[in-house]
């Protein structure tokens, strides 16, 4: 067993030091942009296959009497059965990406940059999700905050560009801050800084008032990651970096936040307190941004608005301490924001021609029935297929998100009623099953916060169903939702004078200031 742990060990290193490689091999032999391509592309696929591999040996491992859930002991690096799962997605996804954006860029300049910033990112990502120590995990984190910084600043001359950024840099850098002081009390505490030796201690029952803070402190540093409010605003302004760019944000590199959470789900179920704040944040962000969403017409910033609103609802998640539905929510969302910005341009095309045969109006009728029929079909899925002992509130706020599938626009409604209908059963099957499939995260709910969350999620249905129903009433109001509220502004106006644009501006280029910001789709 212990060949078969250095092994795994092992093998889990290989991708992130295959994109460290990447990153840094066209340095040395100075070679072509194609050749670069080329060699991040092979290195990236090579890193796939190992990635692969790695999850194979953990999944075995994991099987075997007497392995630690949480990696080896003082190990600064371990693997576990959901950071693997996660390690695959997100190489997957730079593989994709680095063959996209190969394609994406020819002819722009600086692509020298831009590889080397996607490889340290890809490898800083597998390097946090084997973490197994307090300063490996800041470590990784702070490193992929700043190859990202490079990513979205690829066209340094862009004024929008450089604002996203800086405000992204700042609670980047105030979520680290949060994180080592995290950090330290949970050291203090247990007495190492291992992340196995604190979840191995919590699980014996260690409870202290340092490490409740400590949890909650990681809740609000992921919060500021995982960009919800107040500090938002970023994710829906850096649309003006590359697509591919866009697609790694919102796939690959915010999703992490709800990886943090669930790997820590031990130490956040010693702090009240860290539930309630994932909880009250995660739900108001999902309101804000499903809200803004349906206002927006700009389809990247419509996603962005998107993304913003599942973080909120995986976050919640966790908040609520469904973690096994995170983790499916995770590896889903990824999935589906890495297809919708890489294929953005074929979006806008097939939904013209979707307009030519439709009318867009939703039935009022359909708007009213269809949460009713979603809780009939998570009702019969729970009592016949599982039998599992959900709370009601869970099951309402899953056929509140799940409702607008079941919405009839235009005339072909038997078609959509049909597929609608088939997706509701076929993710109330998948809510079911998630809890038998070795993801290596697990359930512990927080019932205190179910009632507040129904309700929230109640209030943003109702919002949707007020606006089709009544849109000519709403247009003051519509006003403000398409500005999310004027929310974002007032961190912006706090951020330029604690760090005022010429202090952090780059060269040659200026912020603008929030009274230019267009009233419209950036």
């Amino acid at each position: 067993m212990d060949l078969l742990l250095a092994i795994n060990h092992a093998v889990a290193l290989l991708p992130a030091l295959l994109m460290l490689g990447a990153a840094w091999t066209p340095r040395v032999f100075r070679t072509s942009t194609i050749a670069r391509w080329q060699g991040f592309n092979r290195l990236a696929v090579l890193a796939l296959v190992f990635a692969a591999i790695s999850l194979g040996l953990e999944l075995i491992v994991a099987r075997m009497p007497g392995h630690p859930a949480f990696g080896g002991g003082h190990a600064w690096f371990a693997p576990n059965l959901f950071g693997c799962w996660v390690s695959l997605l997100v190489q997957f996804l730079g593989t994709v990406i680095g063959v996209y954006s190969m394609r994406h860029l020819r002819g722009e300049h600086r692509q020298g940059t831009y590889i080397a910033s996607l490889a340290v990112v890809l490898a800083s990502v597998h390097f946090l999700l084997l973490a197994n120590h307090w300063v490996t995990l800041i470590g990784a984190w702070m490193a992929i905050g700043f190859g990202m910084q490079r990513l979205l600043t690829f066209y340094p001359e862009r004024g929008f560009a450089q604002l996203a950024a800086h405000k992204k840099r700042i609670a980047d850098r105030l979520a680290d801050l949060l994180l080592i002081v995290a950090a330290v009390l949970a050291w203090r505490t247990v007495g190492s800084g291992s992340l196995s030796v604190l979840m191995a201690q919590v699980a014996a029952g260690v409870r202290a008032p340092e490490l409740s803070a400590s949890a909650t402190l990681l809740a609000l540093a992921v919060i500021l990651r995982t960009a919800l409010l107040p500090v938002h605003g970023w994710l829906i302004q850096v649309m003006e970096a590359p697509t591919p760019v866009s697609a790694l944000l919102h796939a690959g590199v915010v999703n992490l936040g709800g990886y943090v959470l669930v790997f820590f789900a031990p130490l956040l179920g010693v702090s009240d307190v860290a539930h309630w704040c994932l909880v009250v944040i995660g739900l108001v962000s999902t309101v804000l941004g499903g809200t803004v969403m349906i206002t927006r017409v700009s389809l990247k910033v419509h996603l962005a608005w998107s993304t913003l609103s599942q973080m909120g609802f995986m976050l919640m998640e966790c908040g609520l301490g469904l973690y096994q539905l995170a983790a499916l929510h995770l590896l889903g969302h990824s999935l589906y924001k890495a297809h919708s910005f890489l294929a953005a341009s074929s979006a806008v095309r097939n939904t013209r021609i979707l307009r030519l045969h439709e009318d867009g109006h939703n039935g009022r009728l359909s708007l009213l029935w269809a949460p009713l029929l979603g809780y009939a079909v998570v009702w019969c899925g729970q009592h016949l297929l599982a039998d599992l002992a959900w709370p009601w509130w869970w099951s309402a706020i899953l056929a509140l998100a799940w409702g607008p599938l079941l919405w009839l626009p235009g005339r072909q409604r038997r078609w959509h009623a049909l597929t609608g209908l088939a997706m509701v059963v076929g993710f109330t099957v998948a809510a079911f099953v998630v809890e038998y499939l070795p993801l290596g995260a697990g359930f512990a709910p927080f019932a205190a916060a179910g009632p507040l969350a129904f309700a929230g999620m109640a209030f943003m249905y109702a919002g949707f169903v007020a606006l089709q129903w009544w849109p000519q009433g709403f247009v003051g109001l519509r006003q403000w939702i398409y500005a999310g509220f004027y929310l974002d502004e007032l961190y912006t106006v706090l951020v330029l004078r604690l760090w005022p644009q010429h202090e952090a501006g780059s060269a040659g280029s200026r912020f603008p200031t929030t009274q230019s910001v267009p009233a419209r789709d950036e």
